[in-house]
């Protein structure tokens, strides 16, 4: 189930992005990859170019000018990909200004349109473009004659790195050497406040720069930004697309080397270090996040002793958030103690809901009962005007009531009222999580139509975020929920096809190393061995329980016990129930207990204990029904109509089954499909008073020959999921029921099936008797 706590991180920077740069000189505006730019836009208002190459070059000016300095060849590379012509165009350009003389780049500024001349094209004053020329011109027409040939020296040099061949190991210089080109100076990289003697004191080198790190020059102000933004919000949204770890914590190191107290830069760098799981070097780049806060006086909207203490306790919680994400729960709640004793000195209303929260968040994970202290949350957040932590509790509150065996209405109302608070406040992350909540509701209760349902309503929804950067899908805990219980569900209806597209793009959209790629990794182990499992292929399903408990315990030794019982080994898979039944018990997980009993009363059956069986299926059943179980409910009642079936009362196990058949039908798995309509095709033959191995006409030729159609229908279900084993007890069966109502032909045509598939396994059939 999602969990609703997924986005509670409290972020200064995304309300308060001002970089810690001095605001730059006008001259830096002229580099070589501007001019490279400039001539892209010369050419885009001087040739003609088709209606949607020139859409797709007006999407890229703005990422061009905004973002970092490119090199010649992967400048040239992004506008080819748009207009070939234009990027030939634009070659030409440079190559007569490099390969030329001083005069040639002057002639260039010269016949630039002018902006405020040029009505009827992209430089108009007022457009994007023609705010780039304004700038380029004056900050051009400012230079001095040795700036002027600094940069006509810039250029050659950048155009003809792009044609020269690099040494092994090395990375083309942007720019030419600083004792010949000073246009970018060092010293514009420092804070507003740093008065002109400070200015001459070099920079000292980041600790976390690598000594392998190329530097590349320190970046703008509007580029630092823009680079900033472009990367975090691709980190919340769409992770494939933002930069590799490594290459963004290259990037992060050079910019922390020209300016250490760039705060920002530490954020980003707490978030990359979150998707490795690397828990030292986030709560370093953390932990110097909010020291550079403090010391820079941009902490939000209060200043001095107060705004020093709101960084302070926030810097706590968020130290607390991050020792729930890795499970340091002593960790974190001393962390989150010292974040509200701040908050109540500072009487910080805000700040105490955002710690209530995850106080009740961290009593949850502990396994602790967080109800009351939810109810409290959802409460205060109310009075205070705070929706988004409101609704927060709410989930929580329904989160917890499902496992509390809460009937499906009140959750639904529950979750009705908080779509109603979510749209109206345009909560997309909590919608989100509403979704995926409600198709777990459901999966839960065994409506596999209605968690189906749902998750294609959020797999489909637009999105209430801004769709920058070409982002079309996030990368949000709901989502992976929503994808793995889709997996599992064309899993049961034996689609092995369409569920290794899924975990395909499971596995494109969560990379191994990301925060929910356990979810998909857990999901990919089960369908797997269940698939074996079905398929009598114990010897491939065995290795797999090892890595299922790596990832979740609890379900690691429920597929152990269940290999233990396939292979016989029926002590060692008793012990192993018995003790899982008591931790699942101890820990309230009551879908868990429910399967550990039905697994237990096969256990039974296999020393014939049946009537042994009874008490066990009975308080399972029991357990079922309180919580609304209906998928388990049904499930039971299949086991106890086999037990029925075994203790020699036919009659009384189909009329239990008809009452499981409909919705096990309706929402259950092809191999429960299949095993109910084997079990009442074997209740129907008892009825009929056929008996296995013995001459003789059933009593009831109408129930043998409804017995036979059954059987045909198991047969066709258990053929989906290639489950040979299970088919050649159906064929058993036929061959048997066939012969008994004088069917020679038919007969030995299900007997011809049973001997072919009896010598493919190459292992003793089971009494058919003895299994459900």
């Amino acid at each position: 189930m999602a969990s609703v706590h997924e986005s509670l991180y409290f972020n200064p920077m995304m309300t308060n992005g001002v970089v810690h740069a001095n605001v730059f000189g006008i001259k830096d505006w002229v580099t070589p990859y501007k001019i490279s730019v400039l001539a892209l836009l010369y050419e885009m208002t001087a040739s003609k170019i088709t209606l949607p190459e020139r859409r797709r070059l007006n999407k890229l000016i703005l990422p061009l000018q905004q973002g970092p300095d490119l090199t010649l060849g992967q400048f040239l590379k992004t506008v080819e990909e748009c207009c070939p012509q234009t990027a030939y165009a634009v070659k030409l350009r440079l190559h007569e200004m490099a390969d030329g003389e001083l005069k040639d780049m002057e002639y260039f500024f010269s016949t630039l349109p002018t902006p405020f001349t040029a009505f009827d094209t992209e430089a108009y004053k007022t457009s994007v473009v023609g705010l780039f020329m304004r700038h380029m011109l004056l900050a051009y027409n400012k230079l001095s004659f040795s700036q002027v040939y600094k940069l006509y020296k810039s250029l050659q040099h950048y155009y003809h790195s792009h044609y020269a061949k690099p040494m092994d190991g090395q990375v083309p210089a942007l720019v030419a050497d600083d004792s010949e080109m000073d246009l970018t100076s060092i010293e514009d990289t420092v804070g507003d406040r740093v008065d002109k003697e400070e200015l001459d004191t070099p920079l000292h080198e980041s600790e976390l720069q690598s000594d392998n790190t190329p530097s590349r020059g320190p970046l703008s102000q509007k580029q630092a930004e823009y680079f900033l933004a472009r990367q975090a919000y691709l980190l919340k949204n769409d992770e494939n697309k933002a930069l590799k770890p490594a290459a963004l914590q290259e990037e992060l190191n050079n910019m922390l080397k020209f300016n250490p107290d760039f705060a920002e830069a530490h954020y980003l760098n707490y978030l990359n270090s979150m998707r490795v799981q690397d828990i030292f070097l986030s709560a370093h780049s953390l932990l110097h996040y909010f020291d550079r806060l403090i010391l820079s006086g941009n902490d939000g909207k209060s200043n001095g002793d107060e705004g020093y203490g709101r960084s302070l306790r926030y810097a706590a919680l968020n130290l607390a958030s991050l020792h729930c994400r890795f499970g340091h729960y002593q960790q974190a709640d001393l962390a989150l103690q010292e974040a509200i004793r701040i908050a109540q000195e500072s009487n910080d209303h805000v700040c105490l809901q955002h710690c209530l929260s995850w106080l009740y968040t961290l009593e949850q994970m502990k396994g602790s009962d967080s109800t009351v202290l939810t109810e409290d949350s959802v409460k205060m957040a109310a009075h205070f005007c705070l929706p988004y932590l409101a609704s927060l509790g709410i989930q929580s509150l329904v989160q917890q009531g499902a496992t509390q065996g809460k009937t499906a209405h009140k959750l639904m109302d529950a979750l009705k009222d908080t779509d109603i608070l979510h749209w109206k406040h345009s909560l997309s992350e909590l919608i989100e999580i509403s979704l995926a909540q409600t198709t777990s509701i459901w999966r839960m209760y065994g409506k596999s139509t209605m968690s189906l349902q749902q998750a294609q309503l959020l797999l489909n929804m637009s999105s209430l975020e801004p769709v920058n950067f070409g982002v079309q899908q996030n990368n949000t805990e709901g989502f992976a929920v929503v994808l793995c219980h889709l997996a599992e569900l064309h899993a049961e209806q034996g689609l092995y096809g369409v569920v290794s597209e899924i975990i395909l793009h499971l596995k494109e959209q969560f990379p191994p190393h990301t925060q929910h790629a356990k979810l998909w990794m857990l999901c990919d182990l089960k369908i797997q061995f269940e698939r074996h499992m079905n398929e009598g292929k114990y010897h491939l399903a065995e290795p797999l329980v090892t890595a299922i408990a790596a990832l979740n315990q609890t379900e690691g030794l429920y597929r152990k016990a269940q290999v233990l019982k396939a292979l016989n080994r029926n002590t060692e898979a008793y012990h192993i129930l018995q003790q899982l039944q008591a931790r699942c018990e101890k820990a309230k997980c009551t879908e868990m207990v429910i399967r550990v009993m039905l697994s237990t009363a096969e256990l039974h059956w296999e020393s014939s204990g049946f009537s042994t069986a009874l008490p066990v299926l009975l308080q399972a059943l029991a357990l079922a029904r309180q919580h609304h179980l209906q998928s388990l409910a049904s499930e039971t009642i299949l086991h106890l109509a086999f037990t029925q079936l075994m203790l020699g009362v036919p009659e009384q196990a189909l009329n239990v089954l008809h009452e499981a058949i409909e919705p096990i039908l309706a929402h259950r798995a092809v191999m429960d499909k299949g095993r109910a309509m084997l079990l009442a095709a074997r209740c129907q033959m008892a009825v009929a008073g056929f008996k296995p191995n013995r001459q003789g006409q059933a009593a009831d030729l109408c129930l043998a020959a409804s017995a036979l159609d059954t059987l045909n229908e198991a047969a066709a279900y258990f053929s989906q999921l290639n489950c040979k084993e299970r088919l050649r007890d159906v064929h058993y069966l036929q061959a048997q029921l066939h012969r008994s109502l004088g069917q020679i032909l038919e007969s030995n045509k299900s007997a011809m099936l049973f001997r072919l598939l009896d010598q493919e396994l190459q292992s003793p059939a089971p009494p058919v008797s003895m299994r459900l």
